[in-house]
């Protein structure tokens, strides 16, 4: 038994397993992380359910339905007959104006922040000249005496009060609901008075008085569509088709301007049916809260496997260099402290800031193993030692996550001097000769010679 344990082969081997058998608290502690990010969006989803979910405002657009014939064909009597089918020509506008302002408003559900706000958004635009007559189809069939206009929101019960339509000074009530799903599947329509002829110029307004939850986004259904919108929100992100010409951002809130022509989509101005989809195109504002701590949550235990095999070679350079034999429970208690780090951190960072969080649980596991250190080797210098390593790898793993755009390029860079500092101080060690026979001479603390009588 003496044998074995003075192997070196074995030694090796034994520390290699408990590193793997490390890995399942690892994958333990990162389900749980997946699973407190699940409780936080199930609790968002639930403010936003009550509230107003994410907001998707498409329009407005004319549709205008006709009459079209197709043939049918008989089986009884193997004849062909004309049959009768409503469709809708969809136009969209010329010019179309879009300027809001975002009242954001932080909601608490237990220890989850969610964002949810009101917006007030006014719409404003023309529609002019309908060329219907690309379309190839007689005016007879047309019934414009049955047109109506149409805004898509993604969420109705966002609508905090009646929105009227002005239409060449009339005004008219919008109705819920959405007549034809061709273009969006929730909204708003109102019944328009427009004429046959071409030449006709529209124009409208409308206010919305809108409530949703983090997400506010647009449709460029105008031939040029132009969109201000600002809010006190010092954190946005702007997100989707289109970035905004300008923004100003800053702690008192943002500005932003989009300004998007009928070119830079892929659809046109008028289309029959359901041919084409706006909602690739949307943009808009994420209101973004300033931390994710369970995306950098997840990062940090990505870095487990390198603090364990670290910690553990140093044990092992430890062990040969000195003569001393480091029982694999103490190499499991340790490895298990380093482990637990990551459970305090997720914990912690839940109530206090991430990077409050991140110190605090490093000071806590570095104190927790210097402490256990400094009682099974009895070496002021060896724990030192051992703690300043640990320091080093908590601050690099910190570093890292703060330079999110970087951390590949300074990962790669810290791991190569890791090894290169490794290859350095083990160059002269003669593997073929080594043994952990603890007899030999293992003066490893000249302040404590004590130390050889414990081992021996």
């Amino acid at each position: 038994m003496q044998t074995l344990k003075n192997n070196i082969y074995f030694k090796v081997g034994t520390i290699i397993i408990i590193a793997l058998l490390l890995l399942i608290p690892t994958s333990m502690i990162e389900s749980l992380i997946f699973e407190r990010e699940t409780t936080q969006r199930e609790a968002i989803s639930e403010v936003s359910s009550k509230w107003g979910e994410e907001q998707t405002i498409s329009g407005p657009f004319i549709s205008i339905p006709y009459t079209k014939y197709i043939k049918e064909f008989s089986k009884k009597d193997s004849a062909e007959k004309l049959v009768a089918v409503k469709d809708f020509i969809h136009i969209l506008p010329n010019e179309l104006s879009i300027n809001g302002n975002i009242n954001p408003e932080a909601r608490n559900r237990g220890i989850y922040e969610i964002v949810v706000y009101n917006s007030k958004v006014k719409i404003a635009g023309k529609f002019t000249k309908f060329n219907l007559s690309e379309f190839d189809i007689p005016k007879e069939n047309i019934h414009f005496d049955k047109a109506f206009l149409t805004v898509g929101i993604s969420d109705l019960r966002g609508i905090e009060e009646q929105i009227n339509l002005t239409w060449n000074e009339k005004t008219f009530s919008f109705n819920p609901g959405v007549t034809t799903t061709d273009i969006v599947k929730s909204g708003i329509n109102a019944p328009v008075v427009i004429s046959s002829t071409d030449s006709n110029m529209y124009s409208f307004s409308l206010d919305v008085n809108l409530k949703g939850s983090q997400l506010l986004y647009f449709t460029p259904v105008g031939k040029v569509t132009d969109i201000n919108m600002n809010s006190s929100w010092k954190n946005p992100s702007f997100n989707g088709a289109f970035l905004p010409d300008t923004r100003t951002v800053s702690d008192s809130g943002f500005k932003a301007n989009w300004n998007v022509l009928h070119l830079n989509r892929n659809y046109p101005q008028a289309w029959i049916g359901s041919s084409y989809s706006i909602q690739e195109s949307s943009f808009g504002i994420n209101l973004l809260l300033p931390v994710d701590n369970y995306q950098k949550s997840y990062r940090s235990i990505r870095y487990a496997i390198l603090f364990i095999a670290f910690t553990f070679l140093v044990f092992f350079f430890i062990e040969i260099l000195n003569k001393v034999f480091i029982h694999p429970i103490q190499y499991i208690l340790v490895g298990i402290a380093l482990i637990v780090f990551y459970s305090l951190l997720l914990s912690i960072s839940e109530h206090l800031k991430f990077n409050v969080a991140f110190i605090l649980s490093a000071i806590a596991t570095l104190l927790l193993i210097a402490g256990y250190v400094k009682a099974i080797l009895k070496s002021t210098k060896l724990t030192m030692l051992l703690s300043g390593i640990l320091l080093v790898l908590y601050t690099f793993i910190f570093i890292i996550i703060q330079l999110q755009d970087f951390a590949l390029l300074i990962g790669s860079i810290g791991i190569f001097l890791i090894l290169g500092l490794v290859m350095y101080y083990s160059r002269k060690i003669d593997w073929y000769n080594l043994n952990l026979d603890n007899k030999k001479d293992n003066h490893f603390d000249s302040d404590r010679p004590e130390v050889k009588s414990k081992w021996e």
